[in-house]
């Protein structure tokens, strides 16, 4: 037992400190594009060859992506970390930062941050009445007071209480018509 709880501590420290440590590079991830060198098409990273992808330079494309990639990560952190009610709302930037950077990493059209839009209001008519619901909920409960399993179980005790008052008039119904018989 000890020493699951050792291992969970040891993982919940792994995965915080890389949090933490995405977190404190974001801004270097923000301006990788400044260290690409100005007008070359194609760049090899670690084996790894970008392209221009439609954009004028490598670092055009870079700056466009981390554009993107860095709120987007952020967020994503943020949505996975918070712990308030609302996070679902977290999800709305996400799938905007999410399109755009499907977009721009889909570069063909020369359009960049046009119809992401669409998509966005999509999504944002999914999670909103998702957390709207939640938020009637909470206020129902510790704003007005109003405990909605309480409430259940006052209803169904009053439901049983009305079939048993309605039997007790069906049995004083039978005895009264069975003392009239006598």
């Amino acid at each position: 037992m000890k020493e699951r709880k050792k291992v969970r501590i040891k993982t919940k420290l792994v995965l915080e400190s890389v949090l933490c440590f995405i977190i404190v590079i974001s801004p270097l991830l923000h301006y990788l594009y400044k260290y690409i060198p100005l007008n070359v098409q194609e760049i090899d990273l670690m084996g790894i060859t970008f392209t221009s992808n439609g954009f004028t330079t490598v670092g055009d494309a870079f700056y466009y992506y981390f554009l993107k990639i860095t709120p987007l990560l952020l967020l994503v952190i943020w949505f996975i970390t918070c712990k308030q009610w609302w996070y679902h709302a977290i999800l709305i930037p996400i799938a905007m930062y999410g399109f755009q950077l499907f977009s721009v990493l889909t570069y063909e059209s020369n359009k960049v941050d046009e119809n992401e839009i669409l998509y966005v209001i999509a999504v944002t008519m999914v999670i909103v009445p998702i957390v709207y619901f939640i938020r009637i909920k909470l206020v129902d409960k510790y704003v007005h007071g109003i405990d909605l399993k309480a409430m259940d179980t006052e209803l169904k005790l009053h439901k049983e209480k009305e079939a048993i008052r309605k039997e007790l008039e069906k049995l004083e119904r039978r005895r009264e018509a069975l003392s009239k018989k006598s």
